[in-house]
């Protein structure tokens, strides 16, 4: 556990260039207390108690206004900037050097029982106000774009944006330079040209 959290505390260093010292981040970044309380709460979850670890992710929820279930599996290098709002669920998988702004709910669509949450590969960032619902995968390399609320399965390497998220950038999609047709209509010409024109026939 220790070697994921000095992970965390390099991750903020990476990923904020307002972090100026260890001690700055360890006292100031709610992002960095969340996480560094979580796997105090998930190791107590792991050895299988019940109430330390709820009372520790309720306390983590009051300090730092991110809420994250005991049972959540985070992998290292974990950052979230601000991070107020954020809710991560109880069955959500994160990979190692994940980003998530503040506002980003990683969370179930209903009552169903098993796998409800996502699962979020290695490397993907997740912007601001950003809903990641379901037993989806986000897979690695990625990027959610801010408030988009994701629905399906995006493959690694992809940008997604949108309500509902659309894949706009990654693998199979082409991007190519938007075509503006010209009209004869006089209508969509520069207004002297048409007088000269008129003009001309005279």
């Amino acid at each position: 556990m220790l070697q994921r959290v000095r992970k965390d505390l390099h991750a903020a260093f990476d990923n904020d260039p307002a972090a100026k010292s260890k001690t700055q981040v360890i006292l100031l970044y709610p992002g960095f207390q969340a996480i560094l309380l979580h796997r105090i709460a998930h190791q107590f979850h792991c050895w299988g108690l019940f109430w330390i670890p709820h009372i520790i992710a309720r306390l983590n929820r009051f300090i730092t206004g991110i809420e994250i279930h005991p049972a959540a599996e985070i992998g290292a290098g974990f950052f979230i900037d601000h991070g107020m709002g954020t809710v991560i669920g109880e069955t959500t998988q994160i990979g190692e050097n994940v980003t998530l702004y503040q506002g980003v709910v990683l969370g179930g669509t209903g009552k169903e029982q098993g796998k409800r949450h996502p699962t979020i590969e290695d490397g993907v960032l997740v912007g601001a106000g950003a809903m990641v619902l379901g037993p989806i995968t986000i897979g690695a390399r990625s990027k959610v774009g801010a408030n988009s609320v994701v629905l399906k399965s995006v493959p690694p390497d992809s940008t997604v944006v949108g309500i509902p998220g659309k894949i706009v950038k990654g693998p199979g999609i082409s991007r190519r330079p938007k075509i503006v047709s010209r009209t004869s209509d006089d209508s969509e010409k520069d207004p002297d040209e048409r007088v000269f024109r008129r003009c001309s026939a005279i």
